[in-house]
């Protein structure tokens, strides 16, 4: 019998569903980018992030991925750790930096741009958009709301993929 994977429930409010993510104080919209993060990079100091990164990186079939905003190129707004399954991506981790969380975050946006990139990668595999993950009991119905969300079963939610088509368009307005 195969060993059934423990997933890490999602712990991240859904702040605001944006067209790329925009500056709290201002409500200006900024262009951003998301790349893949590998080890050997070094980009992502521990001290921005509750979840250790790092670690994250070296589990195997985890891909993360890192979004910046185009007036600081450099910085990491958030970052997001997926696998694919085969027939659907799912999401293992989602988080905002230290500085995008709380009364005083810099950026709204950040969480459901990454969400939406991961529809985007699913339906680029060919696995139409669908994205599942694990939400926290407190938070499953705020993911229902915000993202649009659906129940599989319990706390396990899923990305249908309508409403992933509907994400990436509002985010990258094309697959």
């Amino acid at each position: 019998m195969a060993k059934r994977k423990h997933h890490i429930p999602l712990d991240i409010e859904i702040d605001k569903l944006t067209n790329s993510i925009e500056e709290a104080a201002t409500g200006k919209s900024v262009a951003t980018l998301i790349g893949r993060v590998l080890p050997e990079d070094k980009l992502i100091r521990a001290k921005d992030w509750r979840f250790d990164w790092t670690k994250e990186m070296e589990q195997p079939h985890h891909e993360v991925y890192a979004l910046t905003a185009d007036p600081h190129p450099g910085v990491i707004q958030g970052l997001i750790s997926i696998e694919d399954n085969g027939d659907h991506v799912h999401m293992h981790l989602l988080e905002s930096a230290r500085f995008n969380q709380g009364k005083g975050k810099l950026f709204l946006g950040v969480p459901p741009n990454l969400a939406a990139h991961a529809c985007r990668i699913s339906l680029q595999r060919g696995h139409g958009g669908i994205v599942a993950f694990v939400a926290k009991t407190k938070l499953r119905q705020h993911y229902i709301d915000t993202l649009g969300a659906s129940v599989i079963r319990g706390d396990r939610l899923y990305i249908s993929a309508q409403r992933a088509e509907e994400l990436v368009t509002r985010y990258f307005k094309l697959p």
